[in-house]
């Protein structure tokens, strides 16, 4: 049975006549690197403020480390880190004064923690420099390890790649991953960048509307956006045994109207189609196909700009 830090039942917020989150089941396993994907207004801020216990929703319930919605919850959530939109920094203060006030705050009297933290997300060598003259991928890490007090087992980031530009985000990627890997922390990530979230997420959840549209795994998108080769020949039974016997391949599928989608050969379409034409199979069409964790979610959203 799966190890799950994190589970809603049919949670919905509703303000007034507007439903920001639809009945929303979501299913997070320890572990986890989740990408929640929506287009902006679509939920997700929503969803992690009732979550993260800073509201209350209007029916439904939370799961959170094996507690149910009330009491228990509230008990667990020293347990999750998270940077909700703006992380709360003081510019005046340094990297390290920054910390030590949230420390503070926390009940965390290990001042180590903070210099460990401070290693952790590369702003150990800042010394004094006060935080109004950071870059933004610098406030950034400091918002991050603002999050990391008190060695949290879920870490929850709303669009934290929000105004970074394309080495902050990567810098990023690489933090988020080494947290996973190296202390095995869980993570959900809240974005539209589905580029990024594509390389670092291993199970993904879309929301549109405030509604669950789909989760599943890395794994499970790969399969669904595998790329191959389409092609449609005059005999797809002699266009098989030729693959077998001359590209030494058994990775296709042969489908009706005599159409064989092939998922190895990519990049050798002219080599498979003089093969074909010296046997007397004609060929029809052949183009390559798949899509991306963008072009899925594109699918999935009826094929409107997400962002």
């Amino acid at each position: 049975m799966a190890d799950y830090l994190l589970k809603t039942f049919e949670l919905t917020k509703q303000y007034r006549n507007n439903i920001a989150v639809n009945h929303v089941s979501m299913n997070i396993k320890k572990g986890d690197i989740y990408g929640f994907i929506g287009r902006n207004g679509a939920g997700k801020t929503t969803m992690i403020r009732m979550i993260t216990g800073l509201v209350t929703p209007t029916s439904g319930e939370i799961e959170l480390f094996s507690q149910k919605s009330g009491k228990g919850v509230k008990s667990v959530l020293p347990r999750i880190g998270s940077i909700i939109e703006h992380p709360a920094i003081h510019p005046d203060y340094t990297a390290y004064q920054n910390m030590e006030l949230r420390s503070i705050l926390l009940g965390i009297p290990d001042k180590k923690m903070i210099y460990r933290i401070l290693e952790t997300v590369e702003l150990s060598n800042v010394g004094k420099k006060k935080v109004k003259n950071f870059s933004l991928g610098m406030r950034q890490r400091l918002g991050l390890a603002l999050a990391l007090l008190g060695n949290p087992d879920l870490l929850i980031l709303d669009e934290p790649t929000n105004g970074l530009d394309p080495e902050g985000i990567v810098e990023m990627r690489r933090l988020l991953k080494r947290l996973n890997e190296e202390q095995n922390m869980t993570i959900l990530i809240s974005s539209h960048i589905l580029g990024e979230l594509s390389k670092l997420a291993t199970r993904y959840g879309i929301i549109n509307h405030g509604a669950l549209v789909e989760e599943f795994s890395a794994k499970e998108l790969e399969l669904k956006c595998k790329k191959y080769l389409n092609i449609q020949v005059s005999d797809s039974s002699m266009a098989a045994f030729i693959l077998e016997e001359r590209f030494k391949t058994r990775n296709y599928e042969v489908l009706p109207d005599n159409r064989i989608k092939i998922y190895d050969l990519m990049g050798m379409s002219g080599d498979i189609c003089l093969e074909l034409a010296k046997s007397n199979v004609k060929v029809y069409s052949i183009e390559s196909k798949g899509e991306d964790l963008e072009g899925y979610f594109m699918k999935l959203m009826g094929g409107n700009n997400y962002a």
